[in-house]
């Protein structure tokens, strides 16, 4: 699977250790960074890791930040993108089942390592029902053009 990933200064740490564990499983990862612990804005990289999922030149994105709130804000302004913040592994098997999520946004303030792992596992391997949950998805792809009707 190709997965881009980013982070801010608060999900460095956390994105390299998630980074590293992705690659070693066979994931092609494309890492839209930060490469620092140092300062910076998390909507820039929101936007890189969002721009390449909303494209479909990745199957899937997850990004990093203190909270996992505002990545997701910022990721779902990109059109084709639907951003999740989820802590528990329900949470992110229900984003996935019936929102068709594609990217999730981890809060390193809030998790470990291994909390992690086990989120990104269940993201990925969880496919979306369709169905009533299609129609619904649908019509959130019509909000990002203007609005349902």
């Amino acid at each position: 699977m190709k997965i881009a990933i980013g982070a801010d200064h608060a999900g460095f740490a956390l994105k390299e250790k998630l980074r590293a564990r992705l690659t070693w499983e066979g994931h092609e990862v494309v890492d839209y960074g930060t490469s620092s612990e140092e300062s910076c804005d998390y909507p820039d990289y929101a936007q890189a890791v969002a721009r390449e999922v909303g494209a479909g030149r990745t199957d899937c994105g997850i990004l990093v930040c203190s909270t996992g709130v505002g990545m997701a804000i910022a990721a779902n302004k990109v059109n084709g993108v639907r951003a999740a913040p989820a802590q528990s592994e329900d949470e992110v098997r229900l984003t996935r089942e019936h929102n068709d999520a594609n990217v999730l946004t981890i809060g390193a303030k809030y998790m470990d390592q291994a909390h992690a792992e086990a989120l990104i596992e269940i993201f990925l391997n969880t496919e979306f029902t369709g169905g009533r949950h299609a129609r619904r998805v649908a019509k959130i792809a019509q909000l990002e053009h203007g609005g349902v009707q």
